[in-house]
């Protein structure tokens, strides 16, 4: 999983990220932002949340894994040195 935004930017190109990352960088301790950002990160929220949505419809993968017991196998022969 990826958390650094300048790298997951790199693949996702929202054009008023690098700015924001600037003034949290260079910005005081507490700095508030203003109410043109705030607006603009409320609406990519909204848009983003949407895109999100869309995408869990269009997905193909089970809403739960039934993979429980493969997985507690693969811990246990890992737990025991088995391959």
């Amino acid at each position: 999983m990826e958390a650094n935004l300048v790298r997951l930017n790199e693949h996702f190109r929202l054009p008023f990220l690098p700015e924001l990352i600037a003034q949290k960088v260079e910005g005081e301790e507490g700095g508030e932002l203003s109410d043109g950002d705030i607006g603009l990160i409320e609406r990519e929220h909204l848009r983003l949340r949407a895109e999100l949505e869309r995408q869990h419809a269009a997905s193909s993968l089970p809403e739960h894994s039934d993979a429980r017991a493969d997985l507690h196998d693969l811990l246990v022969r890992l737990r025991l040195g088995a391959r």
